[in-house]
């Protein structure tokens, strides 16, 4: 979701597992971290960085980004606990700290050298609860592993009770690390359509991300693009699905969130036979604008640009022009740029959503909050809308008080509300559905309520 909340910054650690024995040594480690950002000490953090961080997120970086964190958190207050979980090679710790504003997870990823490898701030995650339309006894869930081949990842499948054959949906992330529910803070927008989706008939799938699974093998791959990150992991979850006795084949769709909705044309071009095509809040800008526009926004949010707001929109603008610069010669390049390597960039810039979409003969839904400050209905929205003006089977839907997690609220947007619980409202959950049943109940034999 491109800097998702709170500018999001994440750069993975190498593949070199953290010895259990640490794990003690590390929580306090994560702790120090904290408490010298906090202490605006940043030379000093850097240091316990590995190489690749201090490449990638040098002194004056990390002051911005924590900058950042402080202008839309508000200022530390205090440490409150912290925690660790293995992941693989890694060892991810979170520490739990209380800004002014709301509670924020910094989640310090450590390899088996006690280097700090990886570094992102996050809302704390907190208890969730279904929503009232997740109908109990309407649905089950099972434990499913999809993936491309020596990447396999951890998955849900939610299928309607009954016999079957149903529809189905594939959940596809937006940009950064996530996981199969899409969890920012206390709310799960993946979880809540696929639950939702089941209990009125249609199928869904949802798994691990791959940055998200394997955030410590990735680090060493040099040329990885959107292609290793989402496109042939959404389309094994597709062939999965199809394997599955009570899925119908024929009526598999893909649903995807921001950057996985820019992504549908590419994932459709790689599987035709699927059935269409669902954007949630899917970009049409390139990314390293849209990045620019949202830290513009959001520093300009609060009132008057200060230096730091100004000196964080200064070093966007340079990100983006190194992006811009890239040319394919530096495919092969090691270098980092905020957080990904060039040739990840190349992929993206060389891509344009609109003119792949048009070549998709597959029926698609757009669906759009207009309080969306990261994927924007003035640019993104309308670039849909005016690039797809006049195909066929091509349906555009709004919702007035929506943000790009599609939660409600009100008023101007900003990432303080993704710390806010709540649940995807049901009016999108039953528009999605009622427009996968209208797109397959023409063909002979299918009910038009989406069970069989």
């Amino acid at each position: 979701m491109f800097t998702l909340a709170f500018a999001t910054w994440l750069f993975p650690a190498g593949a070199r597992p953290a010895a259990q024995d640490q794990t003690a040594p590390l929580l306090a480690k994560a702790q120090t971290v904290v408490d010298l950002m906090a202490a605006g000490d940043f030379a000093k953090t850097e240091e316990l960085f590995d190489a690749a961080m201090k490449g990638a997120l040098p002194a004056d970086k990390l002051q911005a980004a924590w900058n950042a964190v402080v202008q839309q958190a508000g200022a530390f207050k205090q440490r409150m606990r912290v925690t660790s979980q293995p992941r693989g090679a890694l060892l991810i710790t979170r520490v739990t700290c209380q800004f002014e504003k709301m509670s924020l997870d910094v989640q310090v990823v450590f390899d088996k050298d006690g280097l700090v490898g990886g570094l992102s701030f996050a809302p704390v995650a907190v208890d969730w609860s279904p929503p009232s339309y997740a109908t109990a006894g309407s649905f089950t869930e099972s434990d499913i592993t999809v993936g491309a081949e020596h990447w396999p990842l951890p998955g849900t499948l939610t299928l309607p009770t009954g016999a079957g054959p149903f529809p189905a949906v594939v959940l596809v992330h937006g940009s950064g690390p996530e996981d199969r529910d899409e969890t920012i803070g206390p709310n799960k927008t993946f979880k809540d359509l696929a639950l939702g989706l089941a209990a009125r008939g249609v199928a869904v799938l949802r798994y691990e991300k791959r940055t998200q699974q394997y955030a410590g093998k990735l680090g060493g791959i040099a040329t990885f693009t959107v292609k290793d990150e989402t496109i042939d992991d959404a389309v094994a979850a597709v062939a999965a699905l199809r394997r599955e006795p009570r899925i119908d084949p024929a009526r598999i769709f893909v649903l995807g969130h921001s950057l996985g909705g820019a992504l549908l044309p590419r994932i459709a071009a790689a599987d035709p036979k699927i059935a269409g095509l669902i954007s949630l809040a899917g970009n049409t800008r390139k990314l390293g604008d849209a990045m620019l526009a949202q830290v513009t926004y959001l520093v300009s949010a609060a009132g008057p640009v200060t230096p730091e707001g100004q000196k964080q929109i200064d070093d966007t603008t340079k990100l983006v022009a190194r992006v811009q610069a890239l040319t394919p010669a530096d495919a092969g390049s090691p270098q980092s740029i905020g957080g990904a390597p060039a040739s990840y960039w190349l992929d993206l810039n060389s891509y344009d959503p609109v003119a792949a979409a048009r070549a998709i003969p597959q029926p698609m839904l757009f669906l759009q909050g207009e309080r969306d400050y990261q994927v924007t209905m003035a640019e993104d929205f309308a670039g849909w809308k005016n690039g797809l003006a006049g195909r066929p089977r091509v349906t555009f839907r709004t919702y007035p008080a929506l943000n790009h997690l599609f939660l409600p609220g009100t008023g101007k947007s900003l990432p303080a509300e993704y710390n806010t619980p709540g649940h995807v409202p049901e009016d999108v959950v039953r528009d999605i559905a009622t427009w996968i049943v209208a797109v397959t109940a023409a063909r002979a034999g299918y009910p038009r309520d989406g069970r069989s």
